[in-house]
């Protein structure tokens, strides 16, 4: 393929280079700034800029693709080459005589991939890459990727290193990228920070394709951001609004250095619980006070980019979002769902379809990729098929699948990933028969397109994949492979392994690895035409009885690791499908199902209290318990779970009575284990105002556990006079007591109560003078906590951390500390044993230290912390004895 190279008064035609290519891309540092203090003489210098940097790349043996305003695209066969043309070019810069306070600096970009024409220029994914790199640059640096690096290394000239930069995520949300930095002798080698996500708090997640075009509509998006706090992105499904959104707040991060967040609302029915997902996102945990509020104290001054994706189906907590903005008023939020918020304040963007050529006009086959939606197709069609392109035989026909489907992305992909079978030709016969029929005539006319490309693919399935497919849509937020096969299994004769690939293969079903294991998800919209299939097929009911049976069954198989050495990998199983289990739940209220109701509710109170999901937890178990029923047994445990929810926000009067409750089942039940349990809940919330009450449940629990030779049952018993002891204030006691069950706990392998033993062990140590052992047992517990991410004893712990740096005499530490366990106690709710905790710290001696104002400042500092910075600030200080 031949390009124009312009060589002063003289146009000569050159050819580009193809296969294995280096890319350089530049372009000027804060040029509107420049433009603006230099008036007319920034021409002169533009010109003069893109005479040095064209010499360089010419005497280097690069090549010039293209040039847009600042911007120079060029093109090298060896990487070496390509890296001294950067050197030259930035030493020319650096030594031209650039107007007073007008000095121009460039940032460069290079990267190494495979060189593929489209006309007269490069398309493909390494061109985009070699922009963001560029794009990730200070004026005056030269950056790198892995690929150029490797090429390169070994045969710079002198005067040239290179510098590793670390692994970075640019901003086209792709995998992370080895970048390097060219450090050129005499020159500045010292920058500031890469410009890419790395800078900047966010959850956005990577991507496995490329983001194709649609640069108008992100110049608005990022337009509409600058101007409004509330820009909604609106249209009917498979438009892209998703990937749109995703990619506007990765080109708006720098604006936002308090984070940009994404909140993914695709398997959330209820309106009740949108506060709740974006507390979790922000980790802002769950508490007794209402989620909204906690998000607004969170929120206030922060200066975040929310974005809540597929709101459609909660659009009734729309009024939560315009009192989140009117509460945090440098928030912003970025929003996609198929109608408008109609919030006050709110800019509506409605996205357009990707472009496409006028088939009665066809450009040449070389000039499609001026079209977004032939090259979305090309690309995801190179996906299926690698050998796949855009020749004078198939132009037609891929132009033609373009127009037929209207540009939805979604659509477009589904019909690339045939590719793999059928040539373009064959597709578009089979869009006059299966894609543009069939659809509802009262819907918009690209959604019953979209729905027919789901229908085309579906129907080229065979019959036991599409029963599979059909039941896969009772699932929310994805399943695993394990579930899915409980669920399923029985409706598919096919295997269901098999049946899931095939899914995978057609783009109806997406495949995660999480924690080494498979995880697999509709898109929301597939997921939607699933479920109308299912429910025609009339099996609906039956597949949720059977997805509420599978999820209980989930639920009571974690639910003893999570006191266990297992517990972090069950507890972030339990956090992935947790969608699942919500709606096992609401399926077991709906339909009056005592007996799974209650099992739900008395598997996953404790994931509940460890992952801070207490205010959740609470109306949960509110609601299973007013639905009554049930076996005694059941009864019991759903007792146990609503006063072990109670006790973990403070609420010992409630606690008391759900442990009385269970006591007295259970000793009706006659179960010597079971009792002594209900003895040491009970008595442990009973020790706050009656120690003798407390003593007599304990020593009959001890007695049972002992009668029935438990050793494990003995310890915690022990825990719990400990417990009661600390109420009283007997800390030699205490001491005494934990001495007892600390080795059985380390014995059997017990974190979650060695956790606790140590905690409370912590304490008292203060109080009798060895601070060392104090620090050294509670720097261990907060340990164990951390390592599963358990909220309540991470919040203890920082309290209980505060006083041993008091006791140290490094007051600072103890202010800052004591300000992050205050606010995480507020967030998350855990108020149990608050006041015994504080009257050890001894915050008044810190204040009196400190004075009044230094203290209110440490103390805001560390309340202003993350909880990874707090947690960092507890662990990482040294002890007090060194």
């Amino acid at each position: 393929m031949k390009g124009v190279e312009n060589d002063g008064a003289m146009v000569r035609i050159v050819e580009l280079p193809t296969g294995t290519v280096t890319f350089l891309f530049t372009d000027i540092e804060g040029s509107t700034r420049l433009l603006q203090e230099l008036g007319d003489r920034f021409q002169a210098c533009l010109e003069d800029h893109a005479r040095l940097l064209r010499t360089a790349i010419a005497q280097a043996g690069g090549q010039p693709v293209s040039s847009e305003g600042d911007a120079i695209f060029a093109v090298f066969r060896e990487a070496t080459n390509a890296v001294e043309a950067a050197a030259a070019a930035q030493r020319a810069m650096e030594a031209h005589p650039w107007p007073e306070k007008g000095k121009l600096r460039v940032r460069m970009g290079l990267h190494t991939g495979e060189g593929r024409l489209g006309g007269d220029n490069y398309w493909g994914l390494d061109v985009h890459r070699t922009a963001r790199i560029a794009g990730a640059a200070n004026g005056g640096q030269v950056v790198m990727s892995e690929a150029t690096r490797s090429l390169a290394d070994r045969h710079l000239p002198i005067g040239l290193s290179l510098r590793d930069l670390g692994r970075h995520r640019l901003k086209d949300l792709l995998q992370p990228e080895q970048l390097f930095q060219l450090v050129i002798s005499e020159l500045v080698s010292e920058f500031p920070p890469l410009r890419t996500l790395n800078a900047t708090p966010n959850n956005l997640p990577a991507q496995l394709a490329s983001f194709i075009g649609r640069e108008r509509e992100l110049a608005k998006i990022t337009t509409l951001l600058a101007e409004a706090r509330l820009v909604t992105l609106t249209g009917p499904g498979g438009t892209g609004k998703t990937r749109l959104a995703l990619q506007s707040a990765a080109e708006t991060v720098d604006r936002f250095p308090d984070g940009v967040y994404y909140v993914d609302l695709a398997s959330v029915l209820d309106p009740g619980l949108v506060a709740s997902e974006i507390a979790m996102v922000l980790d802002v945990t769950q508490s007794a006070d209402p989620p909204l509020e906690r998000l607004k104290r969170s929120l206030s001054g922060r200066r975040i980019l929310l974005l809540l994706d597929n709101f459609e189906q909660v659009l009734a907590a729309a009024p939560l979002v315009g009192e989140l903005l009117r509460a945090a008023p440098e928030l912003r939020a970025l929003v996609t769902s198929r109608a408008a918020l109609r919030v006050s304040g709110e800019r509506e963007f409605p996205v357009p379809p990707l472009g496409v050529p006028d088939l009665a006009h066809l450009p040449e086959p070389q000039q499609l990729d001026q079209f977004e939606a032939v090259v979305l197709f090309r690309e995801r069609a190179r996906a299926a098929q690698p050998d796949f392109s855009i020749t004078a035989d198939n132009a037609r026909a891929v132009a033609e699948i373009a127009v037929r489907l209207d540009g939805l992305p979604l659509a477009l992909e589904l019909a690339a990933a045939r590719t793999k079978l059928l040539p373009p030709q064959a597709i578009v016969s089979r869009l006059s028969s299966r894609f543009l029929v069939g659809g509802s005539r009262d819907l918009p006319t690209r959604q019953q397109t979209l729905k027919d490309t789901i229908a085309w693919s579906y129907d080229l399935l065979s019959a036991p994949v599409q029963r599979l497919f059909d039941c896969l849509s009772v699932f929310s937020g994805g399943c695993g492979l394990e579930e899915a096969e409980a669920v399923c299994g029985a409706e598919s004769s096919a295997d269901v392994l098999d049946g899931l690939g095939v899914l995978i293969d057609q783009s109806l079903l997406r495949q995660e690895e999480v924690r080494g294991e498979s995880h697999f998800r509709m898109l929301e919209t597939i997921r939607e035409f699933a479920a109308e299939r299912l429910e025609a097929r009339g099996e609906r009911a039956e597949l949720r009885r059977r997805h509420a049976a599978a999820y209980t069954a989930l639920a009571e198989r974690a639910a003893p690791h999570f006191l266990a050495r297992t517990r972090l990998e069950w507890l972030d199983r339990i956090e992935l499908e947790h969608e699942n289990l919500r709606a096992a739940i609401a399926w077991s209220l709906e339909e009056k199902d005592a007996d799974t109701s209650l099992r739900l509710g008395a598997s996953l109170w404790r994931f509940w209290q460890i992952r801070g999901h207490l205010h959740e937890g609470w109306e949960r178990i509110q609601s299973i318990r007013k639905l009554g029923g049930g076996t005694p047994q059941l009864r019991a445990a759903a007792l146990e779970a609503a006063g072990g929810i109670s006790y973990w926000r403070g609420d010992f009067e409630s606690a008391k009575a759900c442990y009385r409750e269970a006591l007295g089942i259970e000793r009706e039940r006659g179960d010597p284990k079971a009792i002594a349990n209900a003895l040491l809940n009970l008595g442990t919330v009973v020790a706050e105002n009656d120690y003798e009450g407390a003593r007599v449940m304990l020593d009959e629990g001890m007695q049972l556990y002992r009668s029935v030779g438990d050793q494990v049952g003995e310890a915690r018993i022990w825990w719990g006079m400990a417990d009661a002891e600390f109420m009283k204030g007997d800390w030699p006691k205490v001491v005494e007591y934990l001495d007892q069950c600390l080795p059985v706990f380390r014995a059997v392998d017990d974190p979650f109560w060695l956790g606790w033993s140590l905690f409370m062990r912590g304490m008292p140590m203060q109080v009798l003078g060895d601070v060392t052992g104090a620090h050294r047992s509670l720097r261990e517990a907060l340990e164990l906590f951390a390592a599963v991410r358990d909220i309540s004893g991470i919040v203890l712990s920082l309290g209980a951390l505060a006083g041993s740096a008091h006791l140290a005499g490094d007051n600072r530490l103890a202010a800052r500390l004591a300000g992050a366990h205050e606010r995480l106690r507020k967030e998350s709710g855990t108020d149990l044993a608050a006041v015994e905790a504080n009257r050890i710290t001894g915050l008044d001696d810190v204040k009196a230290a400190l004075g009044e104002d230094e203290f209110a400042t440490l103390f805001r500092t560390g309340e202003a912390m993350t909880l990874e910075d707090s947690l960092a600030l507890a662990v990482g200080e040294p002890s007090p004895s060194q």
